[in-house]
């Protein structure tokens, strides 16, 4: 690593928000914008780091890909665990990796939990045992996530308003901290500073409520057109099951929920999943805006506001 700390460039943008379209307008190889070819993309998304889970993740094609590139996609199968931890150590070696290429690392993605991470570093939380952690996985196999939260809630309340009831990894993980660490994970909190070892640029991208839920209400639907069931029954055929990391994951895990399976008629299931997941993403986008808050020095950008974001971009170019 070079004496000054590396430019990275983090944009945040909750699910639906079109980050992806922007990524591509500032800096594709066949952009029209003084930044065209001039950055690599870090995805900070938790979902689109597994093989096949490409229409439910809204991946980008390979016509993105060609002329932009992007790492931290496709590199994990759906039955392997990809935490907070793999993630930021992963990013880290990717920013030096495209910095000694002379590009900009931009870091963009909806996953609160790992930019936030990304940016202040890892809280010291104790290894758990291997003990404790067969115990847990043969608990959530057994139990289910829904059992192992509500005792998370008694044990650390603070971390479990923090965690959804189907994030399983989430859930062992702070139950590991509460048993093999002594105190509740809450009791370990992310710093609210930035990193020395990089410059930051950090952009927070936002729709108004109600456009972003329009938004994901259709992108749902272009999903179940563009093949998200058969995408679903191609995963299960392949011995993928509603116990593995990537199929727990929103527009996916709907699919195996007991009360949806149970309908008969074929054209109502599929009524009903849709609802469903359109249900769980807009929740999921009202908690993902809870991790980026307090970020310091962030700025705000509505995400049509292409003209105010690249002027905040060349600044902070100008300066590097």
């Amino acid at each position: 690593m070079s004496s000054s700390p590396a430019p990275v460039l983090v944009i945040f943008a909750p699910t639906a928000c079109g980050k992806t379209d922007l990524l591509f307008s500032l800096f594709s190889s066949c952009a029209l914008s003084p930044f065209a070819g001039q950055a690599e993309i870090i995805s900070a998304d938790s979902v689109q780091v597994y093989r096949g889970l490409n229409t439910g993740s809204a991946k980008p094609g390979p016509e993105v890909f060609s002329k932009l590139p992007h790492h931290l996609i496709d590199l994990y199968e759906p039955s392997e665990q990809f935490t907070v931890g793999d993630f930021v150590r992963q990013a880290d070696e990717r920013v030096q990796e495209i910095s000694r290429r002379g590009k900009l690392p931009v870091v963009a993605g909806g996953a609160g939990f790992y930019i936030r991470h990304f940016l202040c570093g890892l809280p010291s939380t104790p290894e758990a045992s291997g003990e404790t952690r067969a115990l847990l996985q043969t608990r959530l196999q057994t139990e289910g996530a829904g059992a192992l939260y509500q005792e998370l809630a008694v044990r650390d309340p603070v971390s479990a308003a923090k965690i959804h009831i189907n994030d399983g990894y989430r859930i062992l993980r702070a139950l590991e901290v509460c048993i093999d660490g002594g105190k509740p994970l809450s009791a370990y909190p992310v710093e609210a500073t930035l990193r020395k070892a990089y410059r930051f640029c950090v952009l927070i991208l936002y729709r108004d409520r109600e456009e972003l839920y329009r938004r994901i209400d259709r992108r749902t639907e272009l999903m179940f057109h563009s093949g998200l069931e058969e995408e679903v029954r191609r995963l299960a055929e392949q011995g993928y099951t509603e116990h593995d990391p990537g199929m727990r994951a929103i527009g996916y895990r709907e699919f195996f929920c007991p009360h949806i399976r149970q309908i008969a008629d074929l054209k109502e299931r599929r009524a009903a999943c849709l609802a469903e997941i359109q249900r769980n993403t807009r929740r999921y986008a009202k908690r993902q805006e809870t991790f980026m808050k307090g970020i310091f020095g962030a700025r705000m950008f509505h995400a049509d506001d292409t003209a105010g974001i690249a002027s905040q971009i060349a600044e902070f170019c100008r300066a590097m």
